[in-house]
């Protein structure tokens, strides 16, 4: 008897070449990149936490919505963050969330958060690169930029 079991895929939405893929060389730049990706309607309604994939050169290669939340916090499943990063064969990330009260200063969960994230990534070789938070209106708060990553 032949045993079958699922196949797991990764797959990439859109139609843009690498090399047309925008670098990634401050903070200022991913958190364009992260806002012009966010959905409006919903950033000041529920907090949701993403992450920005990138190569080796530190192109981005997408964005994927790990968690949705509530107005205050949303849950984030490492296990789930890293089969996703993984799974692209990702290099660095930068983690994204989005603050709906437009508070731009970190919470103590943000921060253990983040250390928790990029202590995982060390163990895998992935580094974590900054950690930004967006608010409603564009405004943003960057970790390696605070110097607290």
């Amino acid at each position: 008897m032949k045993t079958k079991v699922n196949e797991i895929a990764i797959s990439y939405k859109g139609d843009l070449k690498a090399s047309l893929h925008p670098k990634i060389t401050s903070s200022l730049i991913a958190s364009e990149i992260a806002y012009s990706q966010w959905d409006k309607n919903n950033i000041e309604i529920h907090e949701t936490f993403k992450i920005m994939l990138l190569n080796n050169a530190n192109k981005v290669k997408g964005i994927y919505e790990v968690s949705n939340g509530g107005l205050t916090a949303t849950l984030v499943d490492i296990r789930i963050l890293y089969a996703v990063v993984l799974k692209s064969l990702t290099t660095a990330v930068i983690l994204l969330h989005n603050h709906p009260s437009g508070t731009l200063n970190p919470s103590e969960t943000d921060k253990q958060l983040t250390q928790k994230i990029k202590k995982a990534g060390e163990l895998l070789d992935i580094k974590v690169l900054d950690h930004i938070i967006l608010t409603p209106n564009g405004a943003y708060f960057s970790f390696a930029d605070h110097g607290i990553l």
